[in-house]
């Protein structure tokens, strides 16, 4: 028998004060269940820092034609594809091919590795962006993993925060290639 996504919903109030967005979302997320609460917040966090109305989760882990967030724009064509974790060179030229803008969210203690490996790769992707998360801001965000979340995610002049009533935690993100 096949385990099936574990539902978690998430009120998400971003105050985007860099691109001037305010706006609420209530966010309905499937947690593949190989997918770990570190992972599923990464891919809030990049919500968080896209959002736009016609932002949507993909099918992720659980289909590998299709990315982990996604926008399209009104002729279905893909404007942003984004990927969370350490993706290979195949995949991030597929994305690169198929959208108008790729950004690859990384995360773990590992990430410096995957990138040494896969940079030299894929330098020539004009399209693509590489952001690489701390791997202890990782781990503070699967703390704040809960099946109902209330978060709150505050951004300016390059500063975010992410948190909820009981735990705030700052991020840094590096950008790898810009």
């Amino acid at each position: 028998m096949a385990l099936k996504a574990t539902i978690f919903k998430a009120d998400l109030q971003i105050s985007d004060m860099d691109r001037h967005y305010y706006q609420n979302h209530t966010l309905t997320i499937a947690r593949h269940p190989s997918e770990t609460d570190e992972r599923m917040m990464i891919r809030v966090l990049a919500f968080a820092l896209n959002a736009s109305e016609s932002l949507t989760f993909g099918k992720g882990l659980s289909d590998v034609e299709e990315p982990d967030i996604l926008q399209k724009d009104l002729t279905g064509a893909i404007d942003l594809w984004i990927e969370v974790g350490q993706p290979d060179d195949k995949r991030i030229f597929k994305a690169c091919g198929r959208a108008a803008r790729v950004i690859v969210y990384s995360y773990s203690s590992v990430s410096n590795i995957w990138w040494n490996q896969t940079g030299s790769r894929v330098e020539r992707a004009k399209n693509l962006t590489v952001v690489n998360i701390a791997s202890e801001t990782s781990l503070a965000l699967e703390k704040l993993a809960q099946r109902n979340m209330q978060l709150q995610c505050t951004i300016q002049d390059g500063q975010i925060w992410l948190g909820s009533n009981e735990d705030m935690v700052q991020i840094d993100p590096q950008v790898i290639k810009p």
